[in-house]
């Protein structure tokens, strides 16, 4: 398996904002020190759940750092940005770091409306537009020149500068927050991303992903393919002692998934508008230290990557620094579980996106 650090620091106070990003900077050398194979990087804006907010001027900064690990977006929320501009400015990252770039695209939040508001986009648009936009990066990566009429845009496009040094273009890769969506990857023959879920979930979902592979005509070697380029998200703290994990970990998780639905909560209340999401995808994994949360000493973290192991799964995404736990811890357990869990997975390929 493919091993990420997933960089996703939260900021409650706007005053260690920077503070915080530099700590951020330092786990990035950490991790690609220590052999991470990818670097990830969330967008959310706002509300400090993330405190640098924009990865793709992140992953600038970490494209002339980071030396051996891939950078990876985990998601870029496409409805937010204009896909010229994200395709320029993908392709000048992607010749920095001589390919060593997944772009993971999502439609965006399904839970903080600020990301829409502030932008002034409508969320119900959310997965048109990260269609769309898809769909016009491709040919600004891969053809001359082009013209554009869609719903959204209406472009007229000489050649993109710089060229993407990746060819034909960068390597993308969809998330897949729902069960819908991932089945829709499925039947398309894609790989995906996917957002902390229980075992019992995951577990389900990939059956699910390989019988609509199957039935879409894709025979067992592009499915375990498929399967080895799917990477999933998990919230980590690894300790010597299973004791000293959950005493450290376990409150910061808490205190993490609290915060964050105190934030939708607070954001309705302001507001009075919410994004309606089925109950059955609601993030309750997330919140959840039994399902949400490998905690405890190596072996006790080897045994939860085990599971998805079985499973086919090519990458773990994995975060370590979680709500207000300090950096200085989170590299504690990022050192540890990169030393003593990462190893036992190890494999010779070359082709997962994690």
């Amino acid at each position: 398996m493919k091993f990420g650090d997933f960089l996703f620091p939260d900021s409650r106070d706007p005053e260690r904002d920077g503070a915080v990003i530099d700590e951020t900077l330092r786990e990035a050398q950490l991790a690609d020190a220590l052999g991470c194979d990818t670097i990830w990087l969330a967008e959310h804006h706002f509300d400090g759940i993330c405190a640098y907010a924009d990865p793709i001027v992140f992953a600038g900064a970490l494209a002339v750092t980071a030396r051996q690990a891939k950078l990876g977006f985990a998601v870029l929320q496409m409805a937010l940005h204009h896909p010229i501009r994200a395709a320029e400015q993908i392709a000048v990252i992607d010749n920095i770091t001589k390919g060593r770039l997944i772009v993971g695209l999502g439609r965006g939040s399904s839970y903080n409306i600020y990301d829409y508001t502030g932008f002034g986009i409508d969320h119900h648009e959310a997965q048109e537009r990260l269609d769309e936009a898809q769909q016009i990066m491709v040919r600004a990566w891969t053809e001359a020149g082009f013209r554009h009429r869609g719903r959204f845009w209406e472009l007229d496009v000489p050649m993109l500068r710089p060229r993407p040094f990746t060819k034909p273009h960068p390597s993308l890769i969809r998330a897949a927050s729902t069960e819908a969506s991932m089945l829709q990857l499925a039947r398309q023959g894609q790989p995906f991303l996917m957002n902390v879920q229980s075992v019992e979930t995951t577990r389900r979902r990939f059956t699910l992903y390989r019988e609509a592979m199957a039935e879409a005509g894709f025979d067992d070697r592009q499915i375990a393919q498929n399967l080895a380029r799917c990477c999933v998200w998990r919230n980590v703290y690894v300790a010597e002692t299973q004791a000293a994990a959950e005493r450290v970990g376990v409150p910061a998780f808490q205190a993490m998934a609290a915060s964050r639905a105190e934030l939708r909560n607070r954001i309705y209340r302001e507001t009075g508008r919410r994004i309606a999401v089925p109950e059955s995808e609601l993030p309750s994994a997330r919140a959840s230290v039994e399902h949400g949360f490998i905690c405890g000493t190596p072996e006790r973290a080897a045994e939860a990557v085990a599971e998805l192991a079985e499973l086919g799964i090519g990458g773990v995404i994995a975060t370590f620094r979680l709500g207000p736990l300090s950096h200085h811890a989170a590299s504690d357990s990022l050192r540890l579980f990169m030393t003593e869990v990462a190893p036992r997975f190890r494999t010779a390929s070359s082709e997962v996106p994690a």
